[in-house]
């Protein structure tokens, strides 16, 4: 059986960046006709959301003008296809591998349209070479990042001596609504960000990085109605529902005790958590559930502050982190991630 070893992990930030304090001036003019208890009321999830600041691929004035899916749709194409160059070159740079040694490519987004995907440009601009093999995942939303992962160690299990990046772009600033007044729209406007980010994974013999021993999703039952996009004339519209923190506690048990009991591990073997910060709800959701077990998730906690959730990309970031510490051989780590199915995707790594 092949080894599968994460080889890089690495980040790429939009060129715009804003603070939330500097974000809430243009709520209040956004919502000037609105009643001042609903206005505040905004601007007081913005404050709590535990996002410090946020990058996005266009200025705050642009996303607080009115355009057209159309519009929106162009900058987000424009801008993805810059990032995800620049964040695939950064990965493959790092770890000295050349464009043409790639022999699979995956590239995840949910926030805009594109056809041919992201993964058909990429090989034109860096030299992929011809006969490299594709996946594009478009439509699982947040838990995509290591939906990547799991189909790339799928791939190399039964192809030895392979080499795979899976290349992660989201600009859910593309997808705000301005004349959607809901509170999902409220809610994920202030947690959400853009960013991108790309893990090169291997079935090399001479791979160093921490293996993948267990991939598994799980999908929760007549839940579809709990995240996702409504596609309207206006653009890609959000919805959220708000029992969303307390449908994972209710499954978070039956979602990490028996996938790690499968790979003959417990979660007290497990010395790192590598989660996607969904929102602060799920944040403190996780912590409450793990606390007592002297877990804590501050990395997810870090990344959220300081770049917002930027969906299927935001819980690669997280991963960055732990590939820079100097972590013990032997030891565990779990990557966890949320998203529209209602489903989880997890996967147990070990030094």
């Amino acid at each position: 059986m092949n080894e599968t070893r994460i080889v890089a992990a690495t980040k790429v930030l939009p060129p715009y960046c804003r603070t939330t304090q500097e974000i809430i001036p243009f709520l209040d003019q956004w919502l000037a006709n609105e009643d001042d208890r609903f206005r505040r009321k905004v601007i007081k999830i913005f404050e709590g959301a535990a996002v410090d600041k946020r990058y996005g691929i266009m200025n705050i004035e642009e996303v607080f003008t009115a355009t057209s899916f159309e519009e929106k749709n162009a900058i987000y194409v424009r801008e993805v296809k810059k990032l995800g160059k620049e964040v695939l070159k950064k990965a493959l740079d790092q770890s000295g591998w050349q464009a043409d040694s790639l022999d699979y490519i995956i590239t995840v987004s949910c926030t805009g349209i594109m056809i041919p995907s992201l993964d058909a440009y990429l090989i034109n601009d860096l030299g992929l070479k011809q006969d490299v093999v594709r996946l594009p995942v478009t439509e699982m939303g947040c838990a995509a990042g290591v939906s990547g992962l799991i189909y790339a160690k799928n791939f190399l299990r039964s192809n030895p001596e392979k080499r795979v990046a899976v290349v992660a772009v989201e600009s859910p600033t593309a997808t705000f609504q301005l004349n959607d007044y809901s509170m999902a729209n409220m809610v994920s406007a202030a947690i959400f960000g853009d960013g991108a980010a790309c893990v090169l994974l291997s079935s090399e013999a001479a791979a160093t990085g921490p293996k993948i021993i267990g991939e598994e999703m799980y999908h929760f039952t007549d839940a579809t109605h709990l995240m996702g996009f409504g596609v309207t004339n206006t653009g890609l519209k959000m919805i959220l529902d708000p029992s969303v923190p307390e449908t994972i506690a209710a499954h978070f048990p039956q979602i990490v005790h028996p996938f790690l009991e499968r790979y003959g591990s417990t979660i007290e073997k497990v010395d790192h958590l590598i989660f996607h910060p969904g929102g602060r709800k799920i944040v403190q959701t996780v912590e409450a559930l793990f606390g007592t077990l002297g877990k804590n998730i501050d990395d997810t906690r870090e990344v959220l502050r300081a770049y917002g959730n930027m969906s299927s990309a935001t819980v690669l970031y997280v991963l960055e982190r732990f590939l820079e510490k100097d972590i013990k051989e032997g030891e565990q780590g779990l990557v966890l991630s949320f998203g529209p199915g209602f489903s989880a995707q997890r996967v147990l790594l070990e030094w």
